[in-house]
Formats: C-alpha cells, structure tokens, sequence
C-alpha cells in the first residue's frame, strides 16, 4: 500500500505540501493496510512511527496519529530513527548479518557500522546529500523528482567522462563543487554529464567504502536508501567486495526509499526490550543523528 507524494517536475518537495498529503492520506493508507492485512486496529499489539530525521511537517502527521491511536486504543508507542529504520529492513530482506552499512539518500549520504552498541558513522558527506546531488542537478535540467531514475537512463547512453571536481577527505566526501561543475557541464551535453556525475560522483563514495571497510574488518557491504537503486553504484560496491573479499547486499528495489516497512521492523525490535515510550517522549526531532541512538536489541 503506497501514497506517495510527487511535486510538480523540475520542483523539490515542499514541506507544507508534502504534510498536506500526508494529512489527505493517512486514514486512506491505514484502513488499506487494516483491510489487506484482514485485522483490526484492536488487533495490533503496538504502533511505531517515525520519530526523525526528517521534513518537521511531515514527521508531525505521522507522529499525530500515532499518538492519537496509541492513546485512543491503549497500545504501546514506540517512536523509531528512519534511518535505522533503512538498515534494520535491510539486514532483514537481505540476509546481511553484520554488515559496513552505505546508507544513501534524499536525506543521508554515510558509512555506518555497528559497535558498542550503537550505529558508529565512518565516513558521511560533508555538505550536501548523494540524493540531494542527484535531485538538484536533476531539477535543474527540468526533471521530476526524484531524479536519480532518469539520470542513471541517460548516464548509460555515454562513455563520455569529462573532468569534475572529485573530493574525498579521508572517508569524509564532498559534492557542492561537483553540483556546480556538473550543472555547467549540461550545457555542452546532458548525457555527458550525467554519465560523468554518476561516475565521480559514484567513485568517491566507493574508495571511501573500501577504506571504511578495511578499517572496521567488515566482510560484509550492505546498501541502504534510494540511491541503492542505482546499477552503477551496485557495480562499483561490487568491484569492492572483490577486491576486499567481501559480501554484498543491496536492499531490493522496492523498499530502497522510504516505507512503513521499515519503521515496523525497528519497531518490533525495540519492542522486544522495552514496554514503550511515554507520551511526553513522542515529540519529532527533525535532526535525529543514528549514532546517538542507543540500540539494546
């Protein structure tokens, strides 16, 4: 069951519009998931919502009728950081046991592994998004959003390069400059440039990844988020695991982006170690970094 929200092409996604559609259908979506599933709110033995990161609007919905069902039905809440939501659904589709996370998307671009009971971040984007990268030079060239889908179709119409900046700052990466340069480059062919965007840009985070991965002794790479959708990215990953004789798994394309899916996954994990959050505790937090969750199941 899906409701998602598409703005206008060559637009990015407006929060007030955004939390409008959420609002419009939110009871559409829960009574489609009750009807499939052929049970009763009654029925469910606990309600887990997102809790952050995120657009402060859209999180508030969700987080409005949570509450509302928690408190009208008595069921335990359980607030749950969507970016670990991304891993755990991950690690449960793809059989990954333990594995150096690339967690890629609108709102994350960051090489994460667990230890000590938390996820540890070992490299991340030091300005903009692998997915806000990949949207903005999109936008800018009239496509709807997200735009990595048509990127990716026209990068495999050209063998092209042309030179972009490429920044790699120990496992640290940086797109601002490619976005500009990549934006100039459109001008003299657009397949071009997408195919030299995807390839720097797609570059950067594997030499990144591989150091990540030779530093934490991971023999598993795991991918996350939208962006994971990509072939390339999977080919150069996969480039890496040989060479690094590891394993690698990508999150089926079907829930790569945002989904409930992964908020009750995380949900039923935390539930098994504690009763629930207090009402008091299910405000949203719109900059809900993961590695400053504690994570006890």
């Amino acid at each position: 069951v899906r409701k998602i929200y598409r703005p206008p092409e060559g637009e990015g996604i407006h929060p007030r519009e955004a939390s409008r559609h959420h609002i419009e259908n939110s009871s559409v979506v829960l009574k489609q998931c009750l009807d499939e599933a052929k049970i009763k709110i009654n029925d469910l033995d606990m309600i887990a919502y997102a809790g952050g990161p995120g657009l402060g609007p859209c999180l508030r919905v969700g987080a409005v009728v949570a509450r509302s069902l928690s408190s009208y039905y008595d069921i335990p809440i359980y607030p749950v950081n969507h970016a670990i939501g991304h891993i755990e659904l991950g690690k449960l589709l793809t059989g990954a046991k333990n594995p150096l996370v690339l967690l890629v998307s609108g709102g994350h671009t960051m090489i994460l592994a667990f230890s000590a009971g938390r996820w540890r971040v070992f490299g991340e984007t030091l300005d903009i998004t692998l997915g806000q990268l990949l949207d903005q030079f999109g936008r800018s060239l009239g496509f709807a959003s997200p735009c990595g889908r048509k990127i990716e179709e026209l990068a495999n119409k050209s063998t092209n390069y042309v030179d972009l900046p490429y920044v790699v700052k120990g496992n640290d990466v940086s797109f601002s400059g490619l976005l500009s340069a990549a934006k100039k480059s459109a001008s003299k062919g657009v397949e071009d440039a997408c195919y030299s965007l995807q390839e720097t840009a797609f570059a950067m985070i594997a030499e990144a990844t591989e150091r990540a991965l030779a530093f934490t002794r991971k023999n598993e790479i795991m991918i996350v988020g939208g962006v994971a959708a990509n072939k390339r990215l999977s080919s150069m990953l996969q480039d890496v695991c040989k060479r690094q004789k590891a394993k690698f798994f990508v999150v089926p394309l079907n829930y790569a982006g945002d989904c409930g899916s992964q908020i009750a996954i995380t949900g039923i994990r935390e539930s098994s170690v504690y009763p629930g959050a207090k009402m008091k505790d299910t405000f949203v937090k719109q900059s809900w970094r993961l590695d400053s969750v504690d994570v006890h199941y």
